[in-house]
């Protein structure tokens, strides 16, 4: 109406106007301004069409654009009536490659939405990675990396090569980190992993209950004089200057009285550790390696073992062999192997020598600790 008037005062004819000459004049220049502020295009897209907002435009204006409208052009795309209810109609080549760049970056907006497997399940041509139906919790220095490297020949059965520490040094990480550190398995296959320490960890037995009651759990145990021993010699290797082991297994010697808060001496008071782990697994899922028959019958451990995985019977006597040098039992080597595959340099060191009154007085100190324990687990270790 203003552009009217205007035009009124300007133009020589314009008293000439009747009223109603001047409001179709009036509409007609609305008309010429509404189309000049606001381009037919943007507002009357078709629907098959990609709203502008969401079209790839040069350089680093597109990644902002989309950036700004991708959640408008996820609804809009959801939003698409489907091909049974609009006929699809042919697209100009220009046409077609703006949708097919709206498309694309629309499908990797909703990847990002959606739900996706975790990397570490696998699939199941190289299998999955579980976490572990079985576990050695202990102990150390009683033969928990013959057991396993032993066991893992069976061909149903996968495990971990590392000691993980995740229930008592990594349970922070949570699970999905310690799956992520087992062995790709087949549906068929057992998950394994061991790690000594877990035996004498307080908190570790409702944690692995935490993760699945049905967990079998292996654990090596040998005449704990013995096993202080071998513990106290392997230290010695790593630190030379320890204090001898009388030292350090005793308060007062001459008394008879034993240290019991150095892990050496700790760790062989093995009915104590159990009566914690029986509070969350009954004993039937618990199965005890004799460490000493592991080195003068390892078959006949490793039989034992297999029944309780519920494995056939594939390890057997065929490979083994008794290695004299080490005093230790050695896999026969494979078909496909050059050499026979014994335990590192670490297994089977020579003892350091301790008087044999105090090695009798620890005997005396473990005897009824022994006792306890094979009442506990109804088998006689014979360890005095």
């Amino acid at each position: 109406m203003a552009c009217v008037l205007l035009l009124s005062r300007l133009l020589p004819f314009s008293h000439r106007l009747t009223r109603t000459s001047i409001c179709l004049l009036s509409l007609f220049l609305s008309y010429l301004c509404y189309c000049a502020l606001f381009p037919v295009g943007t507002v009357m897209h078709r629907s098959g069409d990609a709203p502008p907002s969401c079209q790839l435009v040069p350089a680093d204006g597109a990644k902002r654009r989309l950036q700004k409208s991708s959640l408008s052009c996820v609804l809009q795309l959801e939003a698409r009536p489907s091909s049974a209810e609009v006929q699809p109609r042919e697209k100009k080549p220009e046409q077609r490659a703006s949708s097919s760049s709206f498309s694309s970056s629309s499908s990797h907006l909703l990847a990002v939405r959606s739900d996706t497997p975790s990397p570490l399940m696998g699939n199941s041509k190289f299998g999955n990675k579980k976490l572990p139906n079985a576990i050695i919790v202990g102990v150390k220095k009683g033969g928990t990396r013959a057991v396993l490297e032993f066991i893992r020949i069976h061909p149903d059965v996968r495990a971990a090569g590392t000691e993980t520490h995740f229930f008592d040094r990594n349970y922070d990480r949570g699970l999905e980190w310690y799956r992520g550190l087992m062995p790709r398995t087949l549906e068929s296959q057992i998950t394994m992993e061991k790690t000594p320490s877990y035996f004498v960890t307080k908190e570790t037995p409702r944690r692995i209950s935490a993760m699945s009651q049905n967990t079998k759990l292996i654990v090596v145990v040998r005449d704990p004089v013995t096993r202080a021993i071998s513990d106290y010699t392997q230290t010695l290797s790593k630190t030379p200057d320890l204090p001898t082991f009388q030292e350090l297994a005793f308060r007062n010697q001459c008394l008879g009285i034993v240290d019991t808060s150095w892990n050496a001496i700790r760790i062989g008071l093995y009915a104590l550790h159990l009566e914690n782990w029986l509070r969350y697994f009954p004993l039937a899922q618990i199965h005890f390696v004799s460490g000493e028959r592991l080195i003068t019958d390892p078959a006949g451990e490793l039989a034992r073992v297999q029944d309780f995985l519920g494995l056939k019977r594939i390890v057997t006597d065929k490979h083994f062999y008794f290695n004299r040098t080490k005093g230790f039992p050695c896999l026969k080597k494979p078909e496909s192997s050059g050499s026979p595959r014994c335990l590192g340099k670490s297994k089977g060191r020579t003892h350091v020598q301790i008087d044999r009154d105090a090695i009798e007085q620890l005997r005396d100190f473990y005897r009824p600790y022994n006792v306890k324990f094979y009442e506990m687990v109804g088998h006689d270790f014979k360890w005095d």
